[in-house]
């Protein structure tokens, strides 16, 4: 049985859910040249309206924040009409969707902005080279200053300004999985020694001025943030974080977002520092809507929904392999299985 996830949700006074299941941001690498969403995109995104929420595939806020090939942006013309493509289809099939605000932070690569620096906390590189593009190894950032972070600010609130003229029902703000915020929140890539390092307040510091940056542009009933306390994508694990999401998690509840999305690969993995699993550590320290993730079933989402481990199920893969995913499960048909090979179109 799974009617935990058909239950309607209201995220706010402005905006309620059809059901608990929201379709999670995947990377696709499908725009076009100029980073503008395509008609093929519309038709992937509307396929999957049945969703409660759709949150789009990860989406750039600037030049320089571009570390794949093909990923869509939110800062030209083009590609705000581009995206209202998008929104149209799904919102004339019955559906709602979020953009996700992207910045890559130090796995960004000139190659894509023609030059330049690669930004990030402090002056730590990553080894490796780029998915897709393995001839492209990661190049050492540079450290922010103010006047960058200033800049990534208001450029993260026009982004999401940008969403909103774009059509989207809101934002996400991708917080999560190594990339820009989620930098600053982890030692291992923040190392400053000035006002936005060193303290778990100085180091949330960032994070949140551009979470206030863009709810004071579009409203907090508008803006979601996903984080990963435990998601350690390249970047080495240090037991100090934890007091770093000790402290933000109650920060981020007083701002009354519509929601928080946990970025973990697997829910079911337990760390020492966390007492547990991320969710549970989450849920204990934040009080707000919470939406899980990371390779839960429709069942075992159910069942954690109805235990109130969380109130919401990001679904990525198997919606994918599963345009109409939500049918499937309501009426109990099979699943497709998943591949990779998967990855290469959209269907």
């Amino acid at each position: 049985m799974t009617d935990n996830l058909f239950q309607p949700y209201a995220l706010n006074d402005s905006l309620s859910l059809n059901n608990r299941i929201l379709m999670a941001p995947l990377t696709r690498c499908m725009a076009d040249d100029e980073l503008v969403p395509t008609q093929a995109m519309a038709e992937y995104y509307a396929r999957r309206a049945e969703a409660g929420l759709i949150i789009s595939e990860a989406t750039i806020i600037r030049p320089d924040a571009q570390g794949y090939p093909n990923t869509p942006g939110l800062f030209t013309q083009a590609q705000i009409a581009g995206w209202r493509l998008v929104t149209d289809a799904v919102h004339q099939n019955g559906g709602k969707i979020f953009a996700q605000l992207w910045h890559t932070g130090r796995v960004a690569h000139p190659h894509f902005f023609g030059g330049g620096d690669v930004l990030a906390p402090s002056a730590v590189g990553v080894e490796g080279s780029v998915p897709r593009m393995r001839e492209l190894t990661y190049v050492t950032p540079k450290a922010v200053t103010h006047e960058d972070m200033a800049q990534l600010v208001q450029d993260y609130a026009q982004a999401a300004a940008n969403a909103i003229d774009a059509g989207f029902d809101g934002v996400e703000i991708h917080g999560a999985n190594g990339y820009l915020v989620d930098e600053f929140l982890h030692h291992d890539s923040n190392r400053r020694e000035d006002e936005y390092g060193g303290s778990p307040e100085k180091m949330a510091r960032f994070p949140l001025e551009v979470v206030d940056a863009v709810i004071a542009r579009i409203g907090g009933d508008r803006t979601g943030l996903r984080i990963s306390p435990a998601a350690y994508f390249n970047m080495a694990t240090d037991s100090r974080d934890r007091a770093v999401f000790d402290y933000l998690l109650p920060q981020l509840e007083q701002r009354q977002l519509a929601f928080l999305h946990i970025g973990i690969f697997d829910d079911s993995m337990e760390f020492a520092y966390l007492d547990g699993r991320v969710s549970d550590y989450v849920r204990a320290n934040y009080g707000n809507t919470l939406v899980g993730v990371g390779s839960y079933t429709a069942q075992s989402a159910n069942d954690a929904i109805g235990a109130d481990r969380f109130d919401l199920i990001a679904i990525g893969r198997p919606f994918i392999a599963n345009p109409d995913y939500v049918a499937k499960v309501r009426s109990g048909a099979d699943l497709v299985e998943y591949a990779d090979s998967m990855l290469t179109s959209l269907v």
